[in-house]
């Protein structure tokens, strides 16, 4: 089957291919995915370590168990995305969307985000500040 990875503000296709499945073509164009427009996708178990996700859309997109760490995410759309059990480790999530984001398991070890989105990740990883 033919997939292709689009843009996500101009729609221009940046990566298309015969593979098998959309993590097959994500995995072997990981170097740049920035702006791709990835919302949906099965990229559960991916490996996309230290690749460039900066600005993508993957909102509502699986990436559980997903290989992740020093991948830059900086204002990337995770909106809704399922990073259970993610490798996230010195990943740049820097301005990234966490809002409803699944975090549960996570590995966040050395992971950068800015101190504006600290509400969103405490959510994001289930975690109640009471006083």
């Amino acid at each position: 089957m033919k997939y292709q990875i689009k843009n996500r503000f101009t729609q221009e296709v940046m990566f298309e291919s015969d593979t098998e499945t959309v993590r097959e073509l994500a995995q072997q164009n990981k170097a740049n995915l920035s702006e791709a427009n990835l919302s949906e996708a099965n990229l559960s178990e991916a490996n996309l370590s230290e690749a460039n996700l900066s600005m993508a859309n993957l909102c509502m997109a699986n990436l559980s168990e997903a290989n992740l760490s020093e991948a830059n995410l900086s204002k990337a759309n995770l909106y809704g995305a399922n990073l259970s059990e993610a490798n996230l480790s010195e990943a740049d999530l820097s301005e990234a969307n966490l809002c409803m984001a699944n975090l549960y398991g996570a590995d966040l070890s050395e992971a950068k985000i800015k101190i504006t989105q600290k509400d969103e990740l405490l959510n994001a990883l289930r975690i109640e500040i009471v006083e």
